[in-house]
């Protein structure tokens, strides 16, 4: 039961930075946090290609945020 309700904060979470990255380069950094929470969900839920998938928007967003100027 505690792995689903950390599944569902970290998605939440994450859901919710997406959703706030045009307002700052911060939200992106957030965004890749969340990707990160639910990519070690991923793997502690046993559903290792979620976990993967969300590793590689990890990075993803990892590297946008590099990418993008400060404000």
């Amino acid at each position: 039961m505690a792995v689903t309700i950390y599944g569902v904060c970290a998605v939440t979470f994450m859901m919710a930075m997406y959703a706030l990255e045009a307002r700052s380069r911060h939200f992106i950094a957030l965004f890749a946090l969340g990707c990160a929470l639910s990519s070690s969900y991923g793997f502690l839920a046993g559903t290792w290609p979620f976990g993967v998938v969300e590793g590689v928007w990890t990075l993803v967003a990892l590297r946008r945020y590099a990418r993008t100027a400060p404000y």
